[in-house]
């Protein structure tokens, strides 16, 4: 996986099939999450238990950089999930055009709650070129969620780390996550759900604060909750109560909140902050010379 290289003429011609509207203008078009998400189950590929994503370097990408895109898939999330597939397009364009992000491969995940979701973990293989919007495309947007007041977004982090191979380790490299909800950051994520829906045996609930510690040796993670009249970020924020939740664990640094409208620009921003601090941090492979460079 993790082949090919993203073309805005590629993309051109998949929404043209798969949408009817042209890449220049499914950002603006008027689709519903059932028309944009339009599986009804879980789909094979994107079902991950008991297995591994990969990536890998390769002749064509020997610096690959991973990054995870998590989205929330609740019935509050809707829009936003939805607003971030119609703009897949521009991130992308945007990412693969900047020199200072190097052989970007994307692995979309979608996440639900681990204690009510028939399907709260969606993830796909780690892609480079138009399989990401076809990936995408499968996602089944179950639109659960429960009242705990927290989705299981940190499965991202505990997926990234049991269900990921990623040759960016054997350089010294991080990989990047980032979730995008409106609730609060889950304080543990249960011991039967990482069970029946991921395979692996635990013997505990998985506590935030201690994958947290683990997922940062191998990862930099970023949170986007979004503030928009059609999530329920403002409901739930209530004397900060999410902003506060989130900051607490991963930092100001790496929280951002964001309306629909931006929040195409603040994925890109994310992406782009960290790519450069990436190549300031690790070293990277030459592909003509095959020397070292820090």
């Amino acid at each position: 996986m993790g082949s090919g290289t993203w073309t805005t003429c590629a993309y051109d011609t998949y929404t043209k099939a798969t949408y009817s509207v042209s890449a220049d203008s499914i950002s603006t078009a008027n689709f519903t999450t059932q028309d944009f998400y339009r599986s009804r189950s879980l789909a094979d590929v994107l079902n991950a238990k008991g297995k591994i994503r990969e990536c890998l370097d390769s002749e064509e990408h020997p610096n690959s950089y991973p990054i995870i895109l998590a989205l929330d898939v609740t019935g509050s999330m809707g829009s936003a999930a939805t607003e971030a597939g119609k703009k897949l397009g521009e991130i992308m364009t945007s990412i693969y055009e900047n020199e200072a992000i190097t052989d970007p491969e994307f692995c979309i995940m979608a996440i639900g709650d681990l204690a009510y979701d028939g399907a709260p973990i969606q993830m796909s293989q780690f892609e480079s070129d138009i399989r990401i919007a076809e990936q995408l495309d499968k996602v089944y947007f179950e639109g659960g969620g429960g009242g705990n007041r927290y989705e299981s977004y940190t499965m991202a982090w505990y997926m990234g780390l049991r269900h990921a191979k990623l040759d960016c380790w054997n350089r010294g490299a991080k990989g990047l996550i980032i979730t995008l909800g409106d609730e609060q950051i889950n304080p543990y994520l249960p011991m039967y759900g990482i069970q029946n829906y991921a395979g692996d045996t635990v013997q505990a609930d998985v506590e935030t604060d201690i994958l947290y510690g683990e997922v940062c040796e191998k990862y930099d993670v970023y949170h986007i909750s979004v503030d928009d009249s059609r999530s329920s970020y403002s409901w739930n924020n209530q004397q900060n109560a999410v902003d506060r939740s989130w900051t607490k664990v991963i930092g100001e640094d790496h929280y951002r909140t964001s309306n629909l409208e931006n929040l195409a620009d603040t994925i890109i921003g994310i992406i782009t902050e960290h790519a450069i601090g990436r190549i300031n941090n690790s070293f990277i492979i030459d592909a003509d010379t095959e020397e070292v460079s820090w």
